[in-house]
């Protein structure tokens, strides 16, 4: 079995719901009685991933308070803080750092997202010794509010698209990298998986497959998605409602 390890981001600002969240990280909305952070680490458990980054920022302070505080039982929590901004794949590469671990693969995630999907089924793309990442892709009729992805018949990444109106695959933030694969990211700072990362992968002819499913999907990033995070935890991760 693969060891995988987590990086969860959760160092922006908020800017478009900071008005609502006063003094509280977006990542730390609290949704159905818990952080809207632990609901996404308890989702992880449930997958059985329990090694867990947290990549903090933007009041690090109150994140790492909770979880010291009241950690989950059963899984592991580091909180690595970026001393300034350092985009996505710097925050990650920032927590790689600080830890100093090498677990099989990488799993990548937004903090104030979540999307209900089977993580092993995209593990289990890594069987082909020739796949170096995976990005999972949500279809939906309208991807007018995310980046689209765009791949070829095999479902091999092509390239990533600007938002527009219509169906397609939206790029969800979550991403699967073997841990060799990080020696082909740039070394400068600040960086961006859609902007920095995955081009550069791509031209290096590293082969990253899209993991394409229809499945609920949550980002409380605008003041119109966050009151909806509450229904949408009760639904979709009952079995994780109780704190035992």
């Amino acid at each position: 079995m693969r060891k995988i390890t987590s990086v969860i981001l959760a160092g922006g600002h908020g800017t478009r719901v900071k008005h609502l969240l006063p003094k509280v990280p977006k990542p730390m909305a609290s949704v159905a009685d818990k952080p809207f952070l632990e609901w996404i680490l308890r989702y992880l458990k449930s997958q059985k991933i329990t090694q867990n980054i947290l990549s903090t920022g933007y009041l690090s302070e109150i994140i790492e308070a909770h979880f010291q505080s009241q950690p989950i039982p059963d899984i592991e929590v580091y909180c690595c803080q970026e001393k300034q901004p350092l985009g996505t794949a710097g925050g990650f590469l920032n927590g790689v750092k600080q830890l100093n671990i090498s677990p099989d693969a990488w799993l990548v995630m937004n903090g104030d997202s979540l999307v209900v999907a089977q993580f092993n089924e995209m593990v289990s793309y890594l069987d082909d010794y020739k796949v170096d990442g995976v990005i999972l892709g949500v279809s939906t009729e309208d991807t007018s509010r995310y980046g689209s992805l765009v791949i070829d018949e095999q479902g091999n990444l092509i390239s990533f698209a600007e938002k527009c109106k219509g169906s397609g695959i939206i790029n969800c933030g979550v991403y699967l990298f073997r841990h060799q694969i990080l020696e082909e990211f740039p070394s400068r700072l600040p960086l961006s998986f859609e902007y920095d990362i995955f081009p550069v992968l791509l031209k290096k002819k590293m082969l990253i497959k899209v993991h394409q499913i229809k499945a609920p999907f949550l980002d409380i990033g605008t003041p119109e998605t966050l009151p909806k995070a509450e229904a949408f935890i009760l639904e979709n991760f009952s079995q994780l409602l109780d704190p035992c």
